[in-house]
């Protein structure tokens, strides 16, 4: 593995948005094995909750800070 990636992903904003994203595929995947559109649909609303997720934490200070 490269130098530059050996902290690439480990902080809270981007296990929170895996998790919420991974969240979303298997409530989406529950809906479509189900034959439930409406739990399907949940599940692809979170996918873009998971983006947003990230994007905040990060702006908070919880994603990776930029090198000194």
């Amino acid at each position: 593995m490269s130098a530059e990636h050996d902290d690439h992903g480990h902080t809270v904003a981007a296990w929170a948005a895996v998790i919420i994203a991974i969240l979303g595929f298997t409530v989406g995947s529950v809906g479509v094995v189900i034959a439930s559109p409406t739990v399907f649909w949940v599940g692809i609303v979170l996918l873009p909750v998971a983006g947003v997720v990230g994007k905040v934490l990060a702006l908070m200070g919880f994603g990776k800070q930029p090198a000194a």
